[in-house]
């Protein structure tokens, strides 16, 4: 089952639960899909990885404006955007840990031969399609950063 199939059943549970703010995520999620698939060049179904691109768009989204409102003091509308991030979140793969994303970048960085942090555009095209989706990206280049520089 896609994930788009997965949503629109989820919107369906959702519906008769009456709940009213996960419901709200769920259309979101939807409407993103809609949308990518009508974007020029696109086919009339997503890949798998465009359907976890597009969520993980949608939950730094909602991460982002919660960030916004807390420094505006305004916790009503960040919890909202928290709420629907955790909601949106489930549908992504487990994302992994520092150790496992550094030992991963240690093997990138041995297989491309980077040495500097100089390197470390070489290293970030191979790692940033290694770990799509299965690590945050702020995650990954700090993590590359700092073993190039040798901590």
């Amino acid at each position: 089952m896609s994930l788009f199939d997965q949503i629109n059943d989820d919107i369906k549970a959702a519906m008769m639960a009456k709940e009213k703010e996960k419901l709200e995520a769920l259309r979101a999620v939807k409407a993103a899909f809609l949308i990518a698939k009508t974007e020029k060049g696109a086919s009339d179904t997503l890949s798998s990885e465009t359907e976890i691109k597009v969520v993980q768009k949608l939950v730094k989204q909602r991460k982002e404006s919660a960030e916004i409102y807390i420094a505006q003091k305004r916790t009503d509308l960040s919890d909202k955007e928290l709420f629907e991030a955790s909601v949106i979140e489930k549908y992504l793969p487990k994302q992994m840990g520092l150790d496992e994303v550094r030992a991963i970048i240690k093997s990138i960085i041995e297989k491309v031969g980077a040495k500097s942090p100089a390197d470390m555009g070489k290293v970030m095209g191979v790692a940033s399609k290694e770990l799509a989706g299965k690590a945050d990206g702020k995650l990954v280049a700090e993590t590359v950063k700092n073993i190039l520089a040798g901590n």
